[in-house]
């Protein structure tokens, strides 16, 4: 008999639908099982040995501990380093003072020998000068400043105005520079110009003897006579008749201007009539000889 066609079985439980991430098998199992099987091996062996290793603030202890370690052995071969060097440097820091030392005395025995050979110098050339002069010896001799020289004269200071500000100013008669009271070198130039004038027959500056040849300079605000500073006050002293000089410096332009200076600028002045003054001689002379010149003669 004809039968109806077989029909497969109906299961009693439906069967569970798939998973959605199925086919994402690999990254799954990297997302369940992220740690190594080394690490997590590791990890196991530590936990079964007791602990899984050192607390973190046992750890920070120990990293300052050898920090400290480290620093002090560094300070340490630093000191004994320096203590090594002190010694060297010593050395060598006397050694230099020493041979500062030894120069310095060179050069001062130098410079004694120095004046020596020019004091002797000058008196060969005063003697020569004497010796030579002929009747005018005696006259040269002193124009010359070769030798000593006393006699009247008159005596003259000259001084920065009071609370005179150290430094600065210029040339009276240049613009843009302000004068602040000081003496300047034109200055004891006009004065020294006048004295010889007025009829002076030697002069001398705080002590420096003064020639036809001497030259009044300035460096700063220093003056210098024949290279050598010259501190104020400056004491000029000039051997002459001693009235008659004073009267005939006063009266002319020279004196003058040194009174102008003294109103004007507050320069401090003072004149006097001496009895005897006494000159230096020039520590070093320079003789010229004058000689006529072939055809230059009269008709």
């Amino acid at each position: 008999m004809c039968g109806m066609p077989q029909q497969p079985p109906v299961r009693s439980t439906p069967e569970p639908p798939a998973r959605p991430d199925a086919s994402m098998s690999l990254l799954t199992n990297v997302m369940d099982h992220s740690l190594d099987d080394g690490y997590a091996e590791a990890a196991a062996r530590k936990q079964a040995q007791g602990g899984g290793g050192l607390p973190r603030t046992l750890r920070a202890k120990l990293g300052l501990a050898v920090g400290l370690v480290l620093a002090a052995l560094v300070v340490t071969v630093g000191a004994a380093q320096a203590r090594i060097a002190a010694p060297v440097v010593a050395k060598e820091r006397e050694e230099l003072i020493d041979r500062i030392e030894r120069e310095t005395k060179a050069a001062d025995k130098l410079e004694s020998d120095v004046d020596g050979l020019r004091d002797d110098v000058g008196k060969r050339q005063r003697e020569a000068l004497e010796k030579h002069g002929g009747d005018q010896g005696e006259l040269v001799a002193l124009l010359s400043g070769a030798t000593e020289v006393h006699g009247p004269g008159v005596k003259l200071v000259v001084d920065d105005a009071k609370d005179t500000e150290q430094g600065g100013g210029g040339p009276r008669e240049s613009a843009g520079f302000s004068d602040t009271g000081r003496v300047r070198d034109r200055d004891m130039q006009q004065v020294i110009n006048g004295l010889w004038q007025s009829g002076a027959e030697a002069v001398a500056i705080n002590g420096q003897r003064l020639t036809s040849l001497s030259a009044i300079r300035a460096a700063g605000d220093a003056i210098l006579v024949d290279n050598k500073p010259l501190a104020p006050p400056y004491t000029v002293l000039a051997v002459g008749d001693g009235q008659q000089l004073s009267t005939r410096f006063q009266d002319s332009a020279d004196g003058q201007y040194l009174h102008a200076l003294q109103e004007n600028f507050g320069i401090r002045t003072n004149i006097s009539v001496e009895e005897d003054v006494r000159l230096p001689a020039a520590p070093s002379l320079i003789v010229r000889n004058a000689e006529p010149q072939a055809g230059k003669g009269t008709s």
